[in-house]
């Protein structure tokens, strides 16, 4: 999804193969190691295009597919998707505010999956030594993002600790930050 192009053909590809869709699972990641988000310009730019900007193609060219079809849009994200953290600014969805302007027009469901760090997953060998936090069983995570998608969830968290954390967004701001700095290892991510 690095291309601008790529969105169009994926979404077109689909719809001539299937005929439509009813399920549109969005779930992929940039490629700039973690730590060096903030910090470079190019990689900033790389990944608003893969992580929002062909988000927002993708959703866009496939939306009257999903309407006719009554069908659900799910995005899988990490809990960077949903909580701001250093070094994770380009990495934030559009899909609540979308959500919202669903409800008014057309019967898609959306639902936002937050999952944790995955065992195999490619994304794994991108914040080695940046996070403390243990991986979970990629099956369960995956297992959990069918469920969520399959009864139009608005919202699905594995592991369910995240769903505290975005919880407490809002209410307590300073214990979400400790929380953070607890799987965060600063000095890794400061030295990529």
């Amino acid at each position: 999804m690095a291309s601008p192009e790529a969105p169009e053909h994926v979404v077109q590809f689909a719809l001539d193969k299937l005929g439509g869709l009813d399920y549109l699972v969005l779930n992929h990641v940039g490629s700039a190691p973690a730590g060096t988000r903030a910090r470079s310009a190019q990689a900033t730019r790389g990944l608003l295009q893969v992580n929002l900007l062909s988000y927002v193609q993708l959703t866009s060219r496939a939306l009257p597919s999903l309407t006719d079809s009554k069908g659900s849009l799910v995005a899988v994200s990490s809990l960077l998707g949903r909580v701001p953290t250093s070094f994770s600014t380009p990495y934030s969805g559009f899909f609540g505010s979308l959500r919202r302007e669903l409800d008014v027009y057309v019967d898609v469901a959306i639902t936002m999956c937050v999952l944790g760090l995955r065992d195999r997953a490619p994304a794994a060998e991108g914040v080695r030594g940046v996070t403390r936090a243990t991986a979970s069983p990629g099956p369960r995570a995956a297992l959990a993002v069918i469920r969520g998608g399959a009864t139009r969830a608005s919202g699905v968290f594995y592991p369910w600790r995240f769903h505290l954390l975005c919880l407490l967004r809002g209410w307590l701001p300073r214990p979400q930050a400790w929380f953070i700095r607890q799987d965060l290892n600063i000095s890794a991510a400061s030295a990529s």
